[in-house]
């Protein structure tokens, strides 16, 4: 079994245990270092394949970030290596499903572009070379913003290898960013608004369509509401919650993060009129459903996989009731 990862790796069993046979080579030489997968021999092959990666991409992190320690010249770091190293090192630092992003763009056009490219480094990637890679995102047929993206995360890679003195400039720095199209947005009118509340009214996500239409809110903050931050005296909300979407191991994960985009998202907003009949309405279903339900309000077990039932997973997790 093989995957595609910077070092030629397999599967390989010893006494009745897995273990991913990493080849790497060091002064023309190769050799191979056993990591274990912690699993036994007879294990399912999604398992098996699930714990190589995570394995092999560890290594791959471990084996960059070594190099800097050994202080080897900054030209001996390709380009995909160190920005493995900057991402594993910056994981603590950002929010998840931030750190997925970056994690797919490393690991996606990044690594196709660079890996290939063993000649560019750390120490001698040019502004041309970064141009090249934004023609060759462009010619992909993503938009400028995404190239921006890109810029953004690659920029503050190599700045903090400039902090580390691994480079005496960015390259970076001497690149245009690529010009952000211009957004036109758009907005819903009172008579379609209002045909909107209508058509969905006897929805799930009804709450979060009216949250969303009367009080402006992100998506994420509509979902992430909590009732705890209701005041129903003054008729405010605070809001200092959202939900986060991001894949992880192919699986789509939803969870609330305490953590708004910037300080301003924190904010305390006052409610409308029709929101607070609205979320007194839902609060009295509640209510009825706990008391009709009780423990069944839980997450569903649906086939082999965990699923959660969109609606009670809406009314616990994703709907006020967090807090």
């Amino acid at each position: 079994m093989t995957d595609k990862n910077s070092f030629a790796a397999s599967v390989q069993s010893k006494k009745g245990r897995l273990y991913a046979v990493i080849q790497v080579k060091e002064d023309g030489k190769t050799k191979p270092v056993w990591r274990a997968l912690g699993l036994p021999e007879g294990t399912g092959k999604s398992k098996v394949q699930k714990a190589y990666r995570e394995v092999v991409s560890k290594f791959e992190i471990e084996y960059a970030e070594s190099l800097v320690r050994r202080g080897n010249p900054a030209a001996g770091l390709s380009v995909f290596d160190y920005l493995c190293a900057y991402l594993n090192r910056a994981k603590s630092s950002i929010q998840i499903n931030t750190y997925e992003s970056y994690h797919g763009m490393i690991y996606g056009k990044i690594r196709r572009y660079f890996e290939p490219k063993t000649k560019l480094t750390v120490g001698n990637l040019q502004p041309k070379d970064i141009e090249d890679f934004y023609d060759s995102l462009f010619a992909d047929g993503v938009t400028a913003n995404t190239v921006i993206h890109y810029h953004a995360i690659m920029r503050r890679a190599f700045s903090q290898a400039f902090k580390d003195g691994l480079i005496d400039a960015n390259p970076f720095d001497r690149v245009e960013r690529p010009k952000k199209n211009k957004y036109h947005g758009d907005n819903y009118s009172e008579e379609e608004l209002a045909a909107l509340l209508e058509l969905t009214r006897s929805d799930p996500i009804y709450p979060a369509i009216i949250l969303a239409g009367c009080m402006g809110l992100r998506r994420s903050e509509a979902l992430g509401l909590r009732w705890s931050r209701i005041d129903w005296e003054q008729n405010t909300v605070l809001l200092d919650t959202k939900i986060v979407e991001y894949e992880r191991d192919g699986e789509k994960v939803v969870e609330p993060v305490e953590e708004m985009k910037n300080k301003s998202s924190r904010r305390t907003l006052p409610l409308p009129g029709p929101v607070c009949e609205m979320l007194g309405t839902e609060k009295e279903k509640l209510e009825i459903y706990r008391k009709m339900l009780g423990n069944y309000l839980t997450p569903l077990r649906m086939g082999r996989r965990k699923r959660w039932n969109a609606t009670i997973y809406f009314r616990k997790h994703t709907w006020p009731g967090l807090g």
